[in-house]
């Protein structure tokens, strides 16, 4: 059959359409007895709906006054709500029972046309490929808002709970509004509340009902629920009206039961209101949307206390020291925390070590493994071992807790891979001491402007292989600067190892800058905009302890030397204006001699250094190590170490290439 308009001749086609029936059943005494699932549907009918007098079911009156009539009705038109219902209503006869009739209802509504069907599935495909392209909670929304618009409504709002958008688990509270998380509209001014702010939740509106039931709510006709919003936001009604909106479909955002917000939708004229197709097609993409708000609510919890055990487990700050003017930077990656750490260790004798380090992999893994190499560095260096037995110690380290964890069924035990890189600078000698396990070897800044990056030997990674590390030693004059990284300095650009250190030269040869400007132009100039792994940055600058400030003395191994050279420590101290502190320092200085002349072995050698603090230091040519004991009061001896301990803030041993120091640092006072 053909169609033409009016004055053809030919008659209109009939509109094909999409029939839906619901099925009532009714006894005699306008029980109900059974409801299908579309009848409860069309008529939104409660759950306990079945044995329920006909009154009780709160049915529209001219659908009511229709059942119960009786007899036999073919083809009745019936307002049910918002819609218009077809209505059959038969007589039936149990065998054996009581009569009853059965009504049936159809919601007969125009098929949609292929070109509009064809409209939607695209709209389907093109949502669903833009929507969640990150893990990014704030976007998603985003996303999901601008997908509709214009091609499906006017106007687009998503809202969340408090919490959700942190990651937190969503608190539903009749009593705490909404916060607006995403908005899109065909017009910069939107007549619609801006992101960020509350959105309440006022009883009978068709959001507050879509949350309260947790199922879409349609609205053909917004004027009483402007009405109801008008006390509340004035001058956001006010705008809709300006704007002609008119209709909406809310969707509750929820996943499993769990209800994390609510997805609006806006028309405004001359478009159409929604209808139940409407309704379909934006449950449908609303659901496919939060499923990925939630998954994007767990990554960002997770990344959460990821990145709050990794700030916990990183330096707060910088401790004080003399010996090098220190920069430091530490950048996360965008995706996931990584296991790079840094540290500036202040050690006796006026060093500083520098350390820089790298675990293997993302995660929390990561992060605690990361957590436990730093503080054993931390331990290892207390005990003022030289770099290359520090990593030795670290490589067993990590290797024991590679075998803490057994490994699945039938696979291989993980194993932690990690880079460390070790630097110990004497201010005294101007000299730094270097290993490193696998680490991207450091580059130095000479005082003119000369750029190297210093040939240390490699090693293997942490836990890899067990094999011994060696050590260099470099001169460097005051006011270099030694550069220690981690490889995300360099990686990120997918450029081969020589290509890096090619651009960090040239970022380095710029002499006159100060280490933190250093590293605000090696991260802007070797750096992406979303570094796809970790970055670490130490940018130490060296200075020299002045001449003027180290003593020594050559000790004799005479008991009668002592009073000589605590003549010469007070003479010293006079000199330096530190005579407060003679009394101390020679109580000090007269134990340790005395132990060493009478313990050890020659040469015995005395230094004084003036630093953040008074550092006595006595050198012996044994490598043995005194033992703090506390005497009883019947001992002749042993209390002198003790005596040593109080009067010191830090006291200890170590062990350079030959014999041991021990030293002992006195508070200079205010």
């Amino acid at each position: 059959m053909t169609a033409a308009g009016p004055g053809t001749g030919r008659h209109r086609a009939p509109e094909p359409v999409l029939v839906r029936e619901g099925v009532l059943l009714l006894d005699a005494a306008l029980v109900l007895q059974h409801a299908n699932a579309e009848a409860r549907r069309l008529l939104d009918l409660p759950a306990d709906c079945e044995g329920r007098p006909l009154g009780t079911l709160g049915l529209p009156e001219a659908l009511g006054a229709l059942l119960r009539r009786g007899g036999e009705l073919t083809d009745a038109p019936v307002p049910v709500h918002g819609r218009v219902l077809t209505v059959d209503l038969h007589p039936a006869d149990r065998t054996g029972g009581t009569p009853c009739r059965i009504a049936t209802l159809r919601d007969s509504a125009p098929l949609t046309d292929p070109d509009t069907a064809r409209l939607r599935l695209e709209l389907l495909y093109r949502a669903g490929a833009s929507i969640g392209t990150t893990l990014d909670i704030t976007r998603t929304c985003e996303e999901l808002a601008a997908a509709l618009v214009p091609a499906f409504a006017d106007f687009a709002s998503v809202d969340l709970y408090e919490g959700v958008p942190a990651g937190g688990e969503p608190r539903p509270d009749r009593g705490r509004p909404l916060r607006r998380a995403a908005l899109a509209g065909v017009t910069d001014l939107s007549p619609l509340l801006a992101p960020g702010a509350p959105v309440p939740l006022i009883p009978g509106t068709p959001r507050a009902r879509a949350v309260a039931g947790q199922c879409s709510v349609v609205e053909p006709d917004l004027s009483a629920a402007l009405a109801a919003w008008d006390d509340v936001s004035p001058g956001t009604v006010d705008a809709m009206r300006r704007q002609q909106v008119h209709t909406l479909v809310t969707v509750p955002l929820a996943v499993g039961g769990t209800l994390l917000g609510v997805a609006t939708f806006w028309r405004a004229r001359p478009r159409p209101a929604f209808d139940e197709e409407d309704r379909t097609l934006a449950e449908e993409l609303t659901a496919r949307a939060a499923v990925l708000v939630e998954n994007a609510r767990r990554y960002t919890r997770e990344h959460t206390m990821a990145v709050a055990l990794q700030h916990s487990l990183l330096p707060a700050g910088l401790p004080e020291q003399h010996a090098l003017e220190v920069a430091s930077r530490y950048l996360p990656a965008q995706a996931g925390v990584g296991g790079d750490w840094f540290d500036v260790i202040p050690l006796s004798g006026a060093r500083v070590a520098l350390v820089v380090g790298d675990v293997v992999g993302h995660g929390v893994h990561a992060v605690a493994t990361m957590g436990r190499l730093r503080t054993a560095v931390h331990t290892f260096s207390s005990l003022d071992l030289a770099p290359d037995e520090l990593l030795g110690h670290l490589d067993a380290l990590v290797n024991r807790l590679d075998q803490e964890h057994p490994a699945p069924d039938g696979a291989e035990r993980p194993i932690t891979g990690a880079t460390c890189l070790y630097a110990v600078y004497d201010p005294v000698a101007r000299r730094c001491t270097l290993a490193r396990a696998g680490h991207l070897p450091p580059a130095l800044v000479h005082p003119g402007g000369r750029v190297e990056i210093v040939d240390l030997p490699a090693g293997p990674p942490l836990g890899v292989t067990g094999l011994p590390y060696e050590t260099a030693e470099l001169e460097l004059p005051e006011g270099s600067s030694l550069v220690l990284y981690t490889d995300g300095l360099l990686a990120p650009r997918g450029q081969d190892l020589d290509h890096g250190l090619k651009l960090l030269r040239a970022a380095l040869a710029r002499p006159g800058r100060d280490p933190g400007q250093t590293c605000e132009d090696l991260l802007a100039a070797l750096l992406p905009s979303d570094p796809a792994d970790d970055v670490a940055l130490l940018v130490a600058r060296t200075r020299a302890l002045p001449a003027d400030h180290v003593a020594d003395w050559d000790v004799p191994a005479d008991p009668a030397a002592v009073a000589r050279i605590r003549a010469a420590v007070t003479r010293r101290l006079d000199d330096w204006g530190l005579a407060e502190q003679a009394f101390a320092a020679e109580l000090v200085l007269s134990e340790l001699i005395t132990n060493a002349i009478r313990h050890a072995a020659p040469p015995i050698r005395v230094r004084l250094l003036r630093d953040r603090a008074l550092i006595c230091e006595v050198w012996d040519g044994s490598a043995t190590s005194p033992h703090l004991r506390y005497a009883t009061d019947t001992d002749e001896g042993g209390r002198g170490l003790f005596l040593v301990a109080q009067l010191a803030e830090r006291w200890g041993t170590r062990y350079p290439a030959s014999g041991k120091v021990i030293w002992a640092e006195l508070p200079l006072g205010e």
